[in-house]
C-alpha cells in the first residue's frame, strides 16, 4: 500500500509545501454518493480514528508513492511544520470485506505494537467518506538494499548488524502476538540519510494476530522470502524467521538461495530448501554466519530457530567481532543488481495492473453477473463451470476445484466478484505480450521502437535516484542484450519474462500465482498440499 521513503522538500514558514499545496486528495475523487437516504454517512473503516477532516490539521504535499490501495503523500503539521508520510487509502479500492479488514487491521497491529526504535511509528489516522489517512513517521533514508551498494565497502560485519536488527523487530513482533509474514528488504528503510540512521521496519499491511500454536493457510508474501509451508498452506510465526534467512542470505551474497527461471522453477527450490554455499564469495564467509543461515533456512519449521534463539546465535552475540574483511566486489555489484532491476520491473508492471484495471475489469465482471443467474451475488463452484466453458476457458475438473479453493478467500463455498476477478486476471495471463507491449510503450515516449537512456531516466524518477548514472547505466547493461545502446522491445519482454518480480505482496497476487504454481507442482510430484489446512 506505498511506503513513506523520501526525501521531503523545502516547507514555508507557513508550513504550506511550495507550489505543490493541496487539500484531501480524495474528495473530487469520487462520483459516488456517500450518504444513505437519510443523510447519514455510510459505515466507516476504522473503528476508533484521531478525527474525521485531515485538513484541519495536517498539509498534504507531493506525492512519495503510489500502491494498489491508495497513494502515499509528505504530510506537514500546520502547528508545528513537523513532516511526516501520510498514506491515503481510497475507499473505492477496498472493493471486497477482505480489504477492509486487511486496513483495520494494519492501524490495529500498529496501534498494538509498543514503540520500537525500529519500527515506524503511527501518529495518527483519519477517516472521512472518501478515504482512510495513516500518518506515519517519515522514512527519508532510502532502501536497505540501496543504502548497502551506495557503501564502497560491504562486509560480514555489516550484514551482521542489519541481520540483527530485522531480527530484533521479529522477536518483539512475536512477543505480542504479530506475525509479520512480508518481511522483505524493500519493508525496510533508513529513518534518514545520516550514517547511523536506524533501519525501521514500515509496512504491516500483511501483518496477523496470531496465538501460540496457531495455523494459518492463506497465502500471502512475496514468494522469494516465502517459505516451504506457505506454499502447501499450513504455517505458523516461523515464516518470519524463513523470510529473515532469505535476506540474510543475500545480504551475504547478493542473490537469493532459491531461484529460477519462471515461478514453478522458484517454487520446487523453496519446496526442496537446498542451499548452495559453494560459489563466491561463501568459501570466505565466516562458518558461524553459514552456521546461522542453516538454521533459518531450515524446511521444517519445528526445527527452525525462534527470533530469541536466532538472537543468541554466536555470530550475532558477537555480531561487532563479525569479519570486517569486505565481501567483495561481486557482492555490491549482484546487490545493485538486485535492487535496480527490481524497480524496472516493479515499474512496468505497474502500467500493466493500471491498463489491466481498465480495459479488461469491467469485462471480467460483466462475465460474473452471466454465471451469478439468480443475482446473489455470489457463484458456486458449478457456476463457475459452466461460466468458465461459456467465456471459452476449457478446464479440467479438478482444476476448477483448485481455482475455487484458492479464490474462495473465506472459505464459504462460494465465490463474490471480487474473488472472481481475481481468479480470471490469472486466466488471462497478466504477463501476455500485449500487457507487455502496452508497458513497454509507456516507456517508448518518443515511440522510437526503442527505450533509451533519457526515457528510462524520466520513467524511473519514482523510483530510484535518476541523478546517479551508475544505477541507470547498469539497468542498460542487463537489458540491452546487443550493446546498441538502447533496450527493443525484445530485449524488454525478455527482461520481464526472466526470472519473476516477486516485490508485489497482496492477497490478488498471491491467489493468482498460488493457482498456477499449485497446479504445476502437484503435476510433477514436486508439492503436496497439506489435506488438513486446505
Amino acid at each position: 500500500m506505498g511506503n513513506c521513503c523520501v526525501t521531503p522538500s523545502v516547507v514555508d514558514s507557513d508550513n504550506k509545501q511550495k507550489g505543490k499545496h493541496k487539500t484531501n486528495p480524495f474528495a473530487i475523487d469520487y462520483g459516488a454518493n456517500h450518504t444513505s437516504g437519510n443523510g447519514k454517512s455510510k459505515s466507516y473503516v476504522l473503528a476508533t480514528p484521531t478525527g474525521h477532516e485531515i485538513e484541519q490539521t495536517y498539509v498534504l504535499g507531493r506525492e512519495l508513492g503510489r500502491g494498489e490501495f491508495g497513494v502515499t503523500y509528505l504530510c506537514t503539521d500546520k502547528s508545528s511544520g513537523e513532516v511526516f508520510a501520510c498514506k491515503s487509502i481510497s475507499k473505492k479500492k477496498l472493493r471486497t470485506q477482505v480489504d477492509v479488514e486487511d486496513v483495520r487491521r494494519e492501524v490495529e497491529i500498529m496501534k498494538h505494537l509498543p514503540k520500537h526504535p525500529n519500527i515506524v511509528s503511527l501518529k495518527d489516522t483519519y477517516e472521512d467518506e472518501n478515504a482512510v489517512h495513516l500518518v506515519m513517521e517519515l522514512c527519508e533514508g532510502g532502501e536497505l538494499f540501496d543504502r548497502i551498494v551506495a557503501r564502497g565497502h560491504y562486509t560480514e560485519r555489516a550484514a551482521a548488524a542489519v541481520t540483527k536488527t530485522i531480527v530484533e523487530v521479529i522477536e518483539m513482533c512475536h512477543k505480542h502476538g504479530v506475525m509479520h509474514r512480508d518481511l522483505k528488504p524493500e519493508n525496510f528503510l533508513f529513518a534518514d540519510k545520516k550514517e547511523t540512521a536506524p533501519l525501521k521496519a514500515i509496512d504491516f499491511g500483511l501483518s496477523v494476530f496470531f496465538k501460540p500454536g496457531e495455523r494459518f493457510n492463506e497465502i500471502v508474501g512475496s514468494p522469494y522470502y516465502m517459505a516451504p509451508e506457505v506454499l502447501k498452506r499450513n504455517y505458523g510465526q516461523e515464516i518470519d524467521i524463513w523470510s529473515a534467512g532469505v535476506i540474510l542470505y543475500i545480504l551475504l551474497c547478493g542473490a537469493p538461495p532459491f531461484w529460477a527461471e519462471t515461478e514453478q522453477g522458484v517454487a520446487r527450490a523453496i519446496i526442496r530448501s537446498v542451499v548452495d554455499f559453494k560459489k563466491d564469495p561463501w568459501p570466505i564467509v565466516s562458518e558461524n554466519a553459514k552456521d546461522l543461515v542453516k538454521k533459518m533456512l531450515n524446511p521444517d519449521p519445528k526445527q527452525r530457530p525462534t527470533a530469541q534463539e536466532v538472537l543468541d546465535h554466536p555470530w550475532l552475540q558477537n555480531a561487532k567481532a563479525a569479519p570486517n574483511v569486505s565481501l567483495g566486489e561481486t557482492v555490491r555489484a549482484r546487490l545493485k543488481q538486485f535492487s535496480v532491476m527490481n524497480k524496472l520491473k516493479k515499474r512496468a508492471l505497474k502500467v500493466i495492473a493500471e491498463h489491466l484495471s481498465v480495459e479488461e475489469v469491467a469485462g471480467i465482471k460483466e462475465g460474473f453477473q452471466l454465471m451469478d443467474t439468480d443475482n446473489k451475488g455470489k457463484i458456486n463452484i458449478d457456476e463457475l463451470r459452466v461460466g468458465l466453458h461459456k467465456l471459452g476457458h476449457h478446464i479440467p475438473d479438478a482444476d476448477i476445484q483448485i481455482l475455487m479453493e484458492a479464490g474462495d478467500v473465506n472459505n464459504d463455498g462460494y465465490l463474490d466478484c471480487g474473488e472472481f476477478v481475481a481468479i480470471s486476471v490469472h486466466l488471462r495471463k497478466l504477463g501476455s505480450d500485449d500487457h507487455l507491449l502496452k508497458a513497454f510503450e509507456f516507456f517508448d515516449q518518443n515511440q522510437s521502437g526503442y527505450i533509451e537512456v533519457e526515457e528510462l531516466r524520466g520513467a524511473l524518477a519514482d523510483e530510484v535516484d535518476t541523478h546517479n548514472d551508475e544505477v541507470i547505466n547498469a539497468i542498460m547493461q542487463d537489458v540491452d542484450t546487443d550493446k546498441d545502446g538502447r533496450i527493443s522491445y525484445e530485449e524488454f519482454a525478455a527482461m520481464m519474462k526472466s526470472g519473476t518480480d516477486w516485490r508485489k505482496a497482496s492477497r490478488q497476487y498471491s491467489r493468482e500465482r498460488y493457482n498456477s504454481l499449485s497446479q504445476n507442482l502437484m503435476k510433477d510430484g514436486s508439492l503436496q498440499l497439506n489435506s488438513e489446512s486446505s
